[in-house]
């Protein structure tokens, strides 16, 4: 059998990933270099509705098949609720990723506490400064006016 030199067996990350840029292959990547099997929950168009009171530039199935064509992601799911312990119940996964700017926060630091009695954590990830989707569809709001 072969040892693999990952920290961790299963791996888990969530995210809207409209305007795919070059800050979500960061957090893709590098969460795979820390776990050999990455799975990835894409916001359904409704669940961002739901949340951020506005739909996706792009719509959930293209932002499903791109994530899925990345090849830091062995599996690519719907994220249909924000509840990331829910997501741990059913996918056991040893790691939830995140970006380092949600550190810190109240939801992600109670998370960090449920996760910890489950033998799981929560590993931030440094955040792409200078690139967003918000900032990408702010651009291209101004480039068409």
């Amino acid at each position: 059998m072969i040892k693999s030199n990952k920290k961790y067996r299963l791996g888990y990350t969530s995210g809207v990933f409209d305007l795919f840029h070059i800050g979500h292959l960061n957090i893709l990547k590098k969460a795979k270099e820390e776990c050999e099997y990455l799975i990835v929950a894409v916001s359904t168009d409704e669940l961002v509705k739901s949340y951020k009171k506005k739909t996706p530039v792009i719509e959930f199935t293209e932002r499903l098949a791109i994530v899925e064509a990345i090849k830091y992601v062995d599996k690519v799911i719907p994220q249909e609720s924000r509840d990331k312990m829910a997501a741990y119940e059913k996918y056991k996964f040893d790691v939830i990723f995140v970006g380092d700017d949600w550190r810190g926060k109240p939801l992600w630091k109670k998370l960090e506490q449920d996760l910890s009695e489950k033998d799981s954590t929560v590993s931030y990830i440094p955040y792409t400064k200078k690139v967003s989707s918000t900032l990408l569809k702010e651009v291209l709001i101004k480039l068409n006016k």
